[in-house]
């Protein structure tokens, strides 16, 4: 199997679980995707999240559980460098390039197609 047939399946699945979360519960989205991010650092924690995100490769590091055990990476590492402080910055250090791309491309959508506000 290509790394991007994987790539896609993996991220497509899931995309339709949290699809199936949304649909059967009354859970709000923004809920959901804390509920993604924090799974994600969580199963980075135990250890499983990076196996599975080098076997599944972007299918798995793009969706916000990648970003979870993102945010997680970056805490372990700079806790081990800096001690306390590094569980407040180490996340942001890790994550700061996703960010800032997220904030720019973003900005730049906006301008491109001027959004409006729901009536």
């Amino acid at each position: 199997m290509t790394e991007l047939v994987k790539a896609f399946l993996v991220g497509g699945a899931i995309c339709a679980l949290v699809q199936v979360l949304l649909n059967k519960t009354k859970l709000m989205p923004g809920r959901v995707m804390v509920l993604l991010v924090v799974s994600g650092a969580f199963l980075g924690w135990l250890g499983i999240y990076e196996p599975f995100a080098k076997w599944a490769g972007a299918g798995a590091s793009v969706p916000l559980l990648g970003f979870g055990n993102t945010l997680w990476k970056g805490v372990a590492k700079s806790l081990g460098e800096e001690g306390f402080l590094g569980i407040f910055k180490g996340g942001l250090t890790a994550a700061s390039a996703g960010i800032a791309g997220a904030i720019i491309f973003g900005y730049l959508g906006s301008l491109a197609f001027k959004p409006k506000m729901k009536e």
